[in-house]
């Protein structure tokens, strides 16, 4: 492409705790490291913000995931962590696409931040990209577009599944079940086996079911963006 492309956005939970378990939780790790990894590979810029800004909690921290260890000892995206971008003070027309990481501290915040909801109809109607992995997603429960309608709806989806919420034994912790409720939105729910990479492309729409699937969320949007049409 002759002209430079606008960095991608990739938004993290700003929430702690898992539900009323009192467990700690945050965004996966490697649901960011593994789709940096391949935008920075692409000579793609890319921005962290969260909901609240600052430094995000982090779930699933594992360095043993040679990923996630290369970017631990990165000392850029370790600034670019520690001082995330305040989701709502952001300007939509500065991105070519938004990324939305998993983990399950999605559940609490995403659905209903207006800043979220404005990010993704923003950048959607302006002929961007949405993306999201694992539980990513529910960033699209309450997504909607300037006519009303949920941005979801009639489009094929991927997430993480009620039965993979069920094998890690959180189907009573999180408020809601996922794929369920993007079901209920009118997105048509294209599932995988428990744990196996799954993302699925609906035209500008492109989602993963779990971590496994965080580099082939990556890679697909940066196909979509590199490629002219």
């Amino acid at each position: 492409m002759s002209h430079a492309i606008k960095p991608v956005l990739c938004v993290v939970t700003s929430h702690p705790i898992r539900g009323d378990s009192g467990e700690p939780t945050g965004f996966a790790m490697v649901e960011l490291t593994h789709p940096l990894e391949v935008f920075r590979a692409a000579g793609i810029p890319a921005e962290i913000a969260s909901i609240r800004g600052g430094h995000p909690p982090i779930d699933f921290f594992d360095l043993s995931d040679p990923v996630n260890g290369r970017f631990w000892k990165d000392k850029e995206f370790r600034d670019a962590l520690a001082h995330s971008l305040v989701l709502g003070d952001l300007d939509p027309s500065r991105y070519s696409a938004v990324f939305f990481a998993g983990g399950h501290g999605t559940m609490w915040d995403f659905a209903d931040s207006s800043a979220v909801q404005k990010i993704i109809r923003e950048i959607w109607e302006a002929g961007g990209i949405v993306s999201a992995v694992c539980h990513g997603p529910a960033a699209l429960v309450n997504a909607t577009l300037s006519d009303g309608s949920y941005l979801v709806a009639g489009k094929k989806f991927a997430s993480f599944t009620d039965e993979e919420e069920a094998e890690v034994q959180y189907t009573k912790v999180v408020p809601y079940l996922l794929a369920t409720t993007l079901k209920q939105r009118g997105a048509m729910h294209q599932a995988a086996p428990n744990w196996s990479e799954n993302v699925v492309t609906d035209g500008r729409l492109i989602t993963g079911q779990n971590p496994a699937s965080a580099h082939g969320v990556g890679k697909a949007l940066v196909d979509q963006l590199t490629t002219t049409g």
